[in-house]
């Protein structure tokens, strides 16, 4: 076994050094960048609900916004982002609650801020988001109302009202490829919601988002006092 671990240890030293030598030679710079994405969205019911997690269905989400990197030093950052994004999630039918398949979408704008460390063209980020809930559809499969598209939900203090604001975490990390004039990010967050968004059963907000941006850098870094 020791061969094999200091072959691992090498490896590590070696990535760690490789690292190290790229975040010299590629430092951060502010970036402006547009959002347009697909997410996969759920919800977390609570232990009070666990019962539904087998009847859970993703919810394929939309995202349209514009993201700001502010490059503080060479291997720090900080990014703040508003966009649209519409979440929600899915219950398969023969649940629990429902019973009937069910399908809710929430129209959502939302707000993070995160502390990003770059390890060269590699970086992690985390930090908290703010949300508001604009609008949202509920279907319910065999409801009298079933053969409508939709029905749009109420935000009244109800047991089947919901709410407003969401507050939560988002995570995740990334990798650059700088070319001349932009640059290509691969980015893969993860969002945690806090909020229990929904008056009656338990509703948390689950969101993976793998995305492909460009990403263009200024000119002038007015944060930075390299310039």
């Amino acid at each position: 076994m020791k061969p094999l671990t200091n072959t691992v240890k090498n490896l590590i030293l070696s990535t760690l050094i490789s690292l190290s030598i790229s975040g010299r030679t590629f430092s951060q710079t502010t970036r402006f960048t547009l959002l347009i994405n697909n997410v996969n969205a759920n919800f977390n019911y609570g232990k009070s609900n666990s019962t539904l997690h087998p009847y859970k269905k993703n919810f394929k989400g939309l995202q349209l916004g514009a993201s700001f990197q502010a490059g503080i030093t060479p291997h720090f950052s900080v990014l703040t982002e508003l966009y649209f994004v519409t979440k929600g999630g899915s219950l398969k039918e023969n649940n629990p609650v429902t019973f009937d398949k069910t399908k809710l979408r929430l129209n959502t704008l939302e707000l993070p801020t995160l502390a990003r460390v770059h390890f060269g063209r590699i970086y992690i980020n985390s930090g908290p988001y703010v949300a508001y809930n604009l609008s949202g559809r509920l279907k319910i499969d065999g409801s009298p109302n079933s053969s409508e598209k939709a029905k749009s939900i109420s935000f009244q203090n109800t047991p089947d009202g919901f709410r407003r604001w969401d507050f939560g975490v988002q995570a995740g990390a990334g990798y650059i490829f700088p070319f001349k004039k932009a640059s290509i990010v691969l980015d893969v967050r993860y969002g945690h919601g806090l909020t229990n968004i929904s008056r009656g059963i338990e509703r948390y907000n689950r969101v993976l988002n793998i995305s492909v941006l460009v990403s263009k850098p200024w000119k002038k870094n007015p944060f930075s006092k390299q310039g």
